[in-house]
């Protein structure tokens, strides 16, 4: 067993992101705080009035300026959570407060829950269930004033027209939000988080390998750096936890400000939005994977996994549909059908059309799904970290 690390570096890496959720779990976003998306969309605004002033609506040099802003802001961001990871490497009563708040800031869990459970409590009690007759027709079951609150609540965090939405739509639109949000706010930076964490263990292990034993591990030493290891320095260190989640947050950002498929924003957005696509393109398709087998599929697993790439390829985003299908598959919940945006309607793919219409406890089911898909990646990745620290231990000593 002398090719394992010390359990201690094991669990630093992983630890870091096991704090941060427990964070993002316990106080979320509070309002009084400044987010670091606010100020990454600050500079996207400020950046985007720039470029519309030199290019005009020349399309080729719009695109190019859209380019340039992803890699300024997405790149600014990287450095800067980089810049934060060697803080807190060198000066951790400083800068691991930092560093654990600003990886909170990149999860987006308990902030989605509270803004769709706020819809929830905001709908009228009559609204809550909707009949067997109304949710077979898709038509209304409640509407008028009393909705309104609602709305309101519902406006904030989908990018649909909600004027005219009955109650059964707030619900769909509720249920959408659960998965497609899921995916973005939660398990996508969660994810790129890990692989920081992942490259931290590597480094770990092949740094220490063939020169630490178990025996020589300092007891109750802080295993970072010139602590325990005086050859160290937090600028050896490569781009962890904080520099990919905030980098993700960033091309994620781009894409809610600039991803739209109208005006100068056509040829503006397009380098941030395909950006994001691909960063959450292999996260949403792991929980499309897990999510069955999490919500006790079996053997059927692989069929519902399949299934949700199927049912969500029509979806204009390559992301979208399929992790509301993956959702509404788990859950049992019905979604898809017509939306408006900008007073335009849209139909988006029909989606788990077996089960029933989207309602309270479907939604609320959801949310479980994703508290719960979260510990599972949590506790899968830390035998994952410690082997890759083993193997990195190995690859250092040469084999």
């Amino acid at each position: 067993m002398a090719w394992l690390l010390p359990w201690g570096m094991v669990l630093l890496p992983w630890g870091l992101v096991l704090l941060a959720c427990g964070l993002d779990r316990l106080i979320g976003d509070p309002p009084a705080w400044r987010h670091p998306v606010q100020l990454m969309g600050a500079a996207i605004t400020a950046l985007r009035g720039l470029a519309e002033r030199i290019c005009g609506s020349s399309p080729p040099a719009l695109r190019l300026a859209g380019g340039l802003i992803t890699l300024v802001v997405v790149g600014g961001s990287g450095l800067v959570g980089w810049g934060i990871e060697r803080l807190a490497l060198g000066l951790p009563l400083l800068g691991l407060p930092l560093l654990l708040a600003g990886l909170a800031s990149g999860l987006a869990g308990r902030s989605l829950e509270q803004a769709v459970q706020a819809v929830l409590a905001a709908l009228p009690g009559g609204a809550a269930q909707p009949s067997a007759a109304a949710s077979s027709a898709g038509g209304s079951y409640a509407g008028g004033s009393e909705l309104e609150p609602a709305r309101q609540r519902l406006a904030w965090i989908v990018g649909r027209d909600v004027a005219e939405l009955d109650a059964g739509e707030i619900l769909r639109a509720c249920a959408e939000t659960a998965g497609e949000n899921g995916v973005d706010g939660l398990f996508a930076p969660l994810f790129w988080m890990l692989v920081g964490a992942a490259l931290w263990s590597w480094w770990l292990g092949v740094e220490t390998g063939g020169r630490l034993e178990l025996s020589s591990w300092p007891p109750g030493s802080w295993p970072l750096g010139t602590w325990s290891l005086g050859t160290w320095s937090p600028w050896s260190w490569p781009p962890g936890p904080l520099a990919l989640v905030w980098m993700f947050k960033a091309a994620s950002t781009l894409d809610s400000m600039l991803g739209y498929r109208r005006g100068k924003l056509r040829w503006l957005g397009s380098a941030g939005a395909r950006l994001d696509d691909i960063l959450t393109w292999l996260p949403c398709r792991l929980v499309a994977f897990s999510l069955p087998l999490l919500a006790g599929a079996g053997l059927g697993s692989w069929g519902q996994f399949r299934r949700a790439l199927r049912e969500g390829a029509p979806d204009p985003s390559p992301n979208a549909g399929v992790s509301q299908a993956a959702y509404g598959l788990a859950a049992g919940v019905r979604l898809g059908g017509v939306n408006r945006y900008g007073g335009r309607e849209r139909a988006k793919p029909l989606l788990a059309v077996e089960y029933r219409a989207a309602d309270r406890g479907g939604v609320t089911a959801m949310l479980a799904l994703s508290r719960r898909l979260a510990l599972a990646w949590l506790l899968g990745a830390l035998p994952l970290m410690a082997l890759l620290q083993g193997l990195g231990r190995w690859a250092g000593a040469g084999g």
